[in-house]
């Protein structure tokens, strides 16, 4: 792996990074239907009028999810050209694959007019794909040890369940923190039982990131746990505070992060060849 290619796949990290966040941006917004039902146009036109806000940042949105395609298809290109070892899946590959299906995703849901099913989809497979080239740009293959995958899949579920709970709705649906209206058992209809577990699941992974980090103590998992201890903050901020828009934004902001965190976690170096021993000349009679 050359510094080209790690640089390229940090920029289309960090490009998806912006992405994710952008999309919430949209969500808060009201500006999913900023550029109509047209796709991939915008109400018609490739560089539309920019004299509404809804467009604008619909259409910034689109103009940052173009940046991620140009990168993520370089790198695969690339990392194609590159006289690299036979690996069985090469994360760049995969990447592209995430990308394809994130931008069917995307028409999906602007040509059907944002059903919360297809925008929870087209978030998780963001994350997917911001996860796949964090792991293209660290050189680093998925650690398969039991406590690192179930506090990735944690991870995970954390996030899709806050985007249910963000796409129904559900958000105000719970008053009061750290309980749902001052109860554990939530008898307040459906929407107000899945707000209450995306909290259950934001304590759990809480606790998870606590025990991770007593069992294995560097810099990265405290970062990982001051993350998530940070963004339960900003949960209950939000609620408390009544959904303000910024607060709202920046919960998907750390979210991501925490998501990333914890993927870089998950990762650990690939094993270096051991290095062929020079040969040694025989002694001259």
């Amino acid at each position: 792996m050359t510094r080209r290619f790690t640089t390229l796949a940090w920029s289309a990290a960090a490009c998806t990074y912006l992405l994710i966040v952008l999309g919430a941006i949209v969500r808060i917004t009201g500006s999913g239907m900023g550029c109509g039902d047209h796709w991939p146009l915008c109400n018609g036109h490739l560089f539309p009028p920019l004299n509404d806000i809804g467009t604008v940042i619909e259409w910034s949105h689109r103009l940052v999810a173009a940046l991620v395609s140009a990168l993520v298809v370089g790198l695969a290109a690339y990392d194609w050209w590159l006289p690299s070892p036979r690996q069985p899946v090469r994360p760049s590959y995969v990447a592209l694959g995430l990308l394809v299906v994130q931008v069917l995703l995307g028409a999906i849901t602007v040509k059907l007019e944002l059903p919360p099913w297809s925008v929870v989809l087209h978030l998780g497979t963001a994350m997917l794909l911001l996860a796949t080239l964090i792991v293209a740009a660290t050189g680093s293959f998925p650690s398969y040890r039991p406590w690192l995958a179930a506090f990735l899949a944690l991870s995970f579920v954390t996030v899709l369940f806050g985007a249910l709970t963000a796409n129904l709705g559900a958000a105000a649906a719970c008053g009061g923190f750290p309980l749902c209206n001052g109860q554990v058992w939530v008898t307040a209809g459906p929407l107000a039982l899945i707000q209450w577990i995306h909290r259950l699941l934001a304590y759990a992974l809480a606790i998870v990131a606590v025990v991770w980090a007593l069992r294995a103590p560097s810099r990265a998992s405290f970062v990982v746990l001051a993350l998530i201890v940070v963004q339960i903050g900003i949960g209950a901020a939000t609620v408390l505070l009544g959904l303000p828009s910024g607060l709202q934004a920046g919960h998907v902001a750390v979210g991501t992060a925490v998501w990333a965190g914890v993927t870089l976690l998950r990762t650990e170096p690939r094993p270096r060849p051991l290095p062929v021993p020079a040969a040694t000349a025989s002694p001259a009679d």
